[in-house]
């Protein structure tokens, strides 16, 4: 009796583990369906981004933002798996919400949304799969993704010509300081060898979207309390502005100084990374700034 209670058991058991395994056969079925699908809808789309990423280098940074939302979400998977999915049907809402916003993105031609909605349908899919606690936890790394995504043209230009204009300005006080005769008109600066314009090319966006990128990273690694990362991604914003500011300064030192060709040709583009590496200097004295002014107010050291 007791060997056909056994057997019984060992059968039993032996069509759970089968019906689990087919369980999950079917999930990563349906997972890999969906994944075909979302390809088949998004390819086009993906491709037109990457190539910008490539030949843009104001948004070549995009490579590395889903990279970085990657390693997030991997450093990520303990806790994600000691969770429970709670499937929720609102994030069927949401996954409407971004087709229609893809729909309208390729039928008014506008890249922004319909890039943006892959994003969306992410996290619709999250949501109505694993539910809004899983979504929580990877809520820094989704949100992460809207940085690949170029920022539309119209914003675009209403940004950079403001930045033109403060870095010729910034930039025309720098070399006025150094003794340099110089007058500025708009965003061109008058130099007795020659003139600078102060271009959209020159107006620092490239700078301050990368540096932006590159603080919240900073920010994530260095920093654990939520106003410390705020403060060190807003202060890229300075940052760009003065390191940008710092380059048209020596550009307008080597045109006066040595060699104004040489000055507009590869020193100029050198001078860029240059700047930038001095701009990554500056955001790491801001973070001990940032930490220095915490302890000095009484937060704790480990903050």
């Amino acid at each position: 009796m007791s060997e056909i209670v056994t057997q019984v058991s060992e059968d039993s058991a032996a069509a759970a583990a089968l019906g689990e395994t087919s369980a999950r056969f079917a999930q990563w079925t349906q997972f890999a369906a969906l994944g075909v699908l979302i390809g088949l809808l998004y390819h086009g789309i993906l491709a037109n981004l990457a190539s910008q990423w490539w030949n843009d280098p104001d948004f070549s940074h995009g490579f590395f933002i889903p990279i970085f939302s990657g390693l997030v979400i991997w450093r990520m998977r303990r806790q994600l798996l000691s969770l429970n999915p709670a499937p929720c049907w609102s994030g069927l809402l949401i996954v409407l919400g971004a087709l229609i916003t893809l729909v309208v993105g390729v039928l008014g031609a506008e890249l922004f949304l319909s890039r943006s909605s892959l994003i969306l349908l992410l996290a619709g899919l999250v949501i109505l799969f694993f539910g809004w606690r899983v979504f929580s936890v990877t809520l820094f790394p989704w949100a992460f993704l809207f940085l690949m995504i170029p920022i539309p043209a119209i914003l675009y230009n209403q940004l950079t010509f403001p930045l033109q204009l403060l870095a010729s300005k910034f930039s025309t006080g720098l070399l006025s300081l150094a003794g340099v005769p110089v007058l500025r008109e708009g965003n061109v600066i008058r130099l007795p060898a020659m003139s600078l314009e102060v271009a959209v090319a020159c107006s620092g966006i490239r700078s301050l979207i990368a540096l932006a990128s590159l603080g919240v990273v900073f920010a994530y690694f260095l920093e654990s309390r939520l106003w410390k990362r705020i403060a060190l991604v807003l202060a890229t914003v300075p940052i760009a502005v003065a390191a940008n500011g710092l380059r048209i300064m020596g550009t307008g030192l080597l045109v006066q100084y040595w060699d104004p060709d040489k000055a507009e040709g590869f020193f100029h583009e050198f001078s860029g990374l240059v700047i930038f590496v001095v701009s990554l200097g500056m955001l790491y004295v801001a973070q001990r700034l940032i930490n220095f002014r915490w302890r000095r107010a009484g937060g704790r050291t480990a903050a």
